[in-house]
């Protein structure tokens, strides 16, 4: 495209182009007051903030201190060899190493996305003016709860390794008064490694959070997208939505696809490890010496899960688009068919109060209704489709739609591996073996 003039009449104006290319996929500009300012709040707070230069040393300077200076001092200089029974810790390198590996790993990829596309870009609002107002609305109040939900993670973790760390230094386990003072020396000690662990997993569920919250806006829009089937919508709006769809999905599969490969080969990694030390014939088990492993391992397999289920339950909505679609082409061809032969409509608008509903359908006791309740899903579920559309849309045009549906099924893929159901219950299945028996070793719990 070539530049365009924009001068003044006198022609003295200067060339300025229509479109930048150099700037064309720079970051989105925010503004301080829009719907993400408690969220950068938030993470300026966390300091994993990198919007300035100085924001940016401090984010860096923060995440050196305390996924490596604190946790390798931890394990070198404070975890006392020599200590007695109660107070040795023999799976602390597994423990800091797989913390640190994965808070590591979460903090390089969320600084990458922010840096790359701007948090705006990155959460996808600057896309929301395309949606409907039910989907801006869902999703803005998504956000605000994604901080909820981020404690709610972090909160037990935090606690249950505050204790420790607090009964451990309280006990007189270290006696190393680097500060010159016993006492001192452990309650700065402690504090460093409460809020080294406080960092590291509020870092890693941070960016599983984040990741959950895009997918359910992938989740409204199909909701919405679903909503087209049961108005008078033509086979190219509804295909130009879809593809709009699909291209969302590609682009988070392509951003997030290193990251969640990674965090299955670090967790399950750790997890096969743990066990490995856990299970030799020297190996001293007990809540004192490895409930510290026991919930490292609880708090990676935890945030490894919710990708996994956030990947397949949109995967599953997107995949439920091909019933919505054979549906709705069987209940437009049904209602074709008596027009032509002169018969009343079956399928008819609900609001009129005739046709062909729900209740027409054979589906058994009306008491059975209870029994699959929640599983039956928010759209893909026995409703029939009132046909509003048959006039004006071709059974040719339908069939060929539903063609593209089945032979182009949507969702989270890793590198061509499409996150489904079938994939998180093989996954799920092994890592909660594997928690479990680690569990039964460390804590008795099995």
């Amino acid at each position: 495209m070539s530049d365009i003039d924009i001068g003044t009449a006198a022609g003295g104006g200067k060339r300025e182009p229509l479109i930048n290319r150099e700037n064309k996929f720079t970051r989105c500009v925010s503004h301080a007051q829009d719907e993400l300012q408690s969220f950068r709040k938030y993470l300026r707070w966390m300091c994993v903030d990198q919007s300035s230069p100085w924001t940016a040393v401090l984010s860096w300077s923060m995440f050196i201190v305390f996924t490596l200076v604190v946790p390798a001092t931890s394990h070198f200089v404070i975890a006392c060899a020599d200590c007695d029974s109660h107070h040795s810790r023999p799976y602390d390198s597994v423990v800091q190493l797989s913390l640190s590996s994965f808070a590591a790993l979460s903090f390089l990829c969320l600084s990458r996305f922010i840096s790359k596309y701007g948090l705006r870009r990155f959460l996808f609002f600057d896309k929301l003016w395309h949606e409907s107002e039910t989907v801006r609305q869902g999703y803005t109040n998504q956000l605000n709860r994604s901080l909820k939900i981020l404690s709610y993670f972090v909160t037990p973790c935090f606690l249950a390794m505050s204790a420790y760390k607090i009964w451990w230094y309280a006990s007189g386990a270290s006696r190393i008064p680097f500060l010159g003072n016993v006492i001192l020396s452990d309650t700065v000690a402690c504090l460093m490694e409460i809020c080294s662990w406080l960092y590291r997993t509020t870092v890693i569920f941070l960016v599983c959070v984040l990741f959950r919250l895009i997918c359910h806006l992938q989740i409204l829009r199909l909701q919405d997208f679903a909503q087209v089937f049961q108005t008078d919508s033509d086979v190219g709006t509804i295909l130009t939505e879809h593809l709009r769809i699909r291209r969302h999905l590609r682009i988070i599969s392509h951003r997030f696809r290193t990251f969640i490969l990674f965090s299955l080969i670090l967790v399950t990694g750790s997890q096969f490890y743990s066990l490995l030390i856990t299970t030799t014939s020297r190996a001293e088990l007990n809540i004192v010496k490895a409930g510290e492993l026991a919930l490292c391992s609880v708090t990676l397999v935890t945030a490894l899960l919710i990708l996994l289920r956030s990947a397949s339950k949109i995967t599953h909505k997107a995949q439920a688009v091909t019933c919505l679609a054979a549906k709705w082409h069987v209940c437009a061809t049904i209602e074709s068919f008596e027009a032509v032969e002169g018969g009343s409509p079956r399928l008819n608008d609900k609001s009129s109060g005739q046709g062909f509903s729900s209740k027409d359908v054979d589906t058994g006791d009306t008491d059975d209704s209870e029994d699959y309740g929640d599983e039956e899903d928010d759209f893909d579920n026995n409703d029939l489709i009132p046909a509003y559309a048959y006039s004006t849309i071709s059974f040719q045009k339908r069939q060929a739609l539903v063609n593209y549906f089945e032979n182009n099924k949507a969702g989270i893929t890793v590198f061509g591996f499409t996150l489904d159901r079938s994939t998180l219950h093989t996954i799920f299945g092994i890592e909660m073996s594997l928690v479990l028996w680690l569990l039964g070793k460390t804590i008795g719990i099995s």
